[in-house]
């Protein structure tokens, strides 16, 4: 097993026997109903939780959710204000004699916006590739998890547990997938590499490889603004993936703005996006004819005829394009 066997054992006093400490009980996307690390912190509530000075508390250099919603954040701080932090937040403690926060970011925030000054806190002996581990699997169990952030969350905890970067890791799922359609066999060391991540997928039961690569990668090559508006759940990621399609960052931008405020159906953001690319690929005749409508008009003007030099240069013209449409004409007659 991938996932660390310390971290295992850390899990499996919450679950039934012979249950997959790692396996969500749901296995669709959407989060499970029971949360593994809630389960925990409940577990250990009545046994190890204590209260610290929320000063001494301090964030990872890398957290896995990448955004808090305001409103939400908000009415959090509201109620710890008023009730104060039932919940306790989970830490590891550091050799420096302060704690890194494992779990509970959001907790912690509107802790410290409310102006508590200790909070309540469960302890647990960690590694920092351990708490990064909690850190993911907790982010995975959130109710409001997007498809961004859980394709995010997946490719970090591959990328731990193979002890490579994301980067790598798309890499051998490209290769692998490459691979197949031509019919070839992988090498050794990719093959290795797959079978590890087909483990860990497994794990959480969610996606395999290849499903992981097609329906989930793409995700991460949509432009910025339209990721930031899946990230704040203002959009769903199909509505999000079809907005991509225009080429024009204004003509996006504009479109996303409407179907946010709107709140326009799949079908209406496809017919959108379908009128915008019609109008960005007119036919080069079309403009062609389209001119010279506009210049015959102008023709039509006294003043232009009063100039000699301009009335000579104009005939010179209309000769030139007089004999490359009767010669046109000549040729498609021949044939």
């Amino acid at each position: 097993m991938l996932i660390d066997s310390q971290l295992c054992n850390y899990l499996n006093p919450l679950l039934e026997p012979g249950e997959n400490p790692m396996l969500p009980r749901q296995t669709n996307w959407v989060a499970p109903k029971l949360n593994v690390l809630d389960a925990h912190l409940n577990h250990f509530h009545s046994q190890c939780t204590t209260t610290l000075p929320i000063d001494q508390i301090r964030l990872p250099l890398k957290q896995p959710r990448r955004y808090l919603d305001p409103h939400k954040l908000a009415q959090l701080v509201k109620s710890i204000s008023e009730y104060g932090l039932l919940e306790p937040v989970l830490v590891r403690p550091l050799p420096n004699g302060e704690y890194e926060l494992v779990a509970g970011e959001r907790r912690l925030r509107a802790a410290r916006e409310a102006g508590l000054v200790e909070i309540p806190i469960v302890s647990h002996n960690l590694d920092k590739k351990q708490a990064l581990q909690v850190a993911l699997i907790e982010n995975l169990q959130r109710e409001d998890l997007n498809p961004v952030e859980e394709t995010e969350a997946v490719l970090d905890l591959l990328a731990l547990s193979l002890e490579i970067d994301t980067s790598e890791v798309v890499s051998i799922l490209h290769q692998s997938f490459n691979t197949k359609q031509r019919g070839q066999e992988l090498n050794q060391n990719v093959l290795i590499q797959i079978e590890k991540i087909e483990s860990v997928l497994s794990e959480l039961g969610r996606f395999n490889a290849g499903t992981f690569r097609s329906s989930r990668l793409p995700l991460l090559n949509l432009p910025d603004d339209t990721l930031s508006a899946i990230r704040r759940g203002e959009i769903e990621y199909t509505k999000a993936q079809v907005i991509a399609r225009l080429k024009s960052e204004q003509q996006r931008s504009e479109l996303l703005k409407i179907a946010i405020v709107e709140n326009l159906t799949l079908s209406e953001i496809k017919a959108k996006v379908k009128e915008l690319k019609s109008e960005i690929e007119v036919k080069p005749e079309r403009i062609l004819i389209e001119r010279f409508v506009r210049i015959s008009k102008h023709l039509r003007q006294k003043k232009l005829w009063s100039d000699i030099h301009k009335t000579e240069r104009i005939s010179q013209l209309l000769d030139e394009l007089e004999k490359l449409t009767e010669q046109e004409s000549q040729e498609q007659t021949v044939f």
